[in-house]
């Protein structure tokens, strides 16, 4: 119950910083995917929303043609590309978190595979459970097999006394878990991030919109009934950009921080397993047998 204990003490330990490398590599896709993002944006609001087939005459400066919501999303004004943006961010980000997380999770069941490696630890075949670490791959296979390297090292070592040995197996497993962590919460901040500054930036498209619409309004004579319409339809267009892209951050980011806690919770478990079969099966003078 104690090696429980000291393993679930900390679920997620501090991450020390990521390999040069890797962050050069998550920081060279967000500052590619990022500009990319708002050229397309600003290509599909020019040519595709404000294509003048979409009103009325022929010219953009028009009304949409009735029920034509390419036009409509059009009227949304300039704050439209900044929204398409972040939705576009919002989808490319969340398909690369969901193909690097689904590969963090290994060939088969994560499930499956701790079952298997238990069962190699309860006969003590720890060859049997790299080699079942070989086959699985991903994050927690791979912390995993620090883990079980750390175990054959501790049982050939006849210097130190069993608690040592199972602190240093414990701390082997925390720093891996410390390194894998980094990779699988890469690009989670752009998300929350997203989540938060959508609805704000289409609440300032809708009193841009609302602006407009007034200023028709106070118009002498007359109130422009054109200017009008376009003005209230510009404040709802981005009011409504600006939720849906932020309800689907929110969601997105949700989503992948559970499955993030399902890994490490896979790793307490399976490294909570390598520190009980040692306890139980190794003592401070017994010898080992590969």
């Amino acid at each position: 119950m104690e090696q429980k204990n000291a393993m679930n003490k900390n679920v997620r330990p501090t991450a020390p910083a990521a390999p040069k490398g890797e962050a050069k590599g998550g920081s060279a896709f967000a500052a590619i995917v990022i500009p990319l993002a708002l050229i397309v944006s600003i290509i599909i609001y020019k040519f595709v929303f404000g294509s003048p087939g979409n009103f009325q005459g022929g010219n953009p400066e028009n009304n949409p043609l009735p029920g034509n919501y390419l036009g409509i999303i059009y009227k949304g004004g300039v704050i439209v590309p900044i929204l398409l943006t972040l939705f576009l961010l919002v989808i490319t980000f969340s398909i690369e978190r969901f193909l690097t997380i689904s590969k963090a999770k290994g060939t088969k069941s994560i499930e499956a595979f701790i079952r298997n490696v238990r069962q190699k630890l309860n006969v003590n075949d720890i060859t049997g459970a790299l080699a079942a670490c070989d086959q699985q791959k991903g994050s927690v296979a791979s912390v995993v097999k620090a883990g079980l390297g750390k175990y054959q090292e501790m049982a050939r070592d006849r210097s130190m006394d069993k608690d040592s040995k199972i602190a240093a197996i414990q701390k082997e497993i925390e720093e891996s878990t410390a390194l894998e962590l980094p990779m699988l919460e890469k690009n989670l901040v752009i998300l929350s991030t997203i989540a938060s500054v959508a609805t704000l930036i289409g609440l300032l498209g809708t009193v841009f919109g609302m602006i407009n619409a007034f200023s028709a309004l106070a118009n002498a004579g007359a109130p422009d009934a054109v200017g009008l319409a376009n003005g209230i339809s510009e404040a709802l267009i981005n009011t409504a950009l600006g939720i849906l892209t932020s309800a689907l951050a929110i969601i997105a980011y949700n989503f992948f921080t559970s499955k993030i806690d399902e890994l490490t919770y896979s790793i307490d478990e399976a490294g909570f397993s390598i520190i009980q079969t040692f306890a139980s099966q190794h003592g401070e003078k017994e010898t080992y047998t590969a």
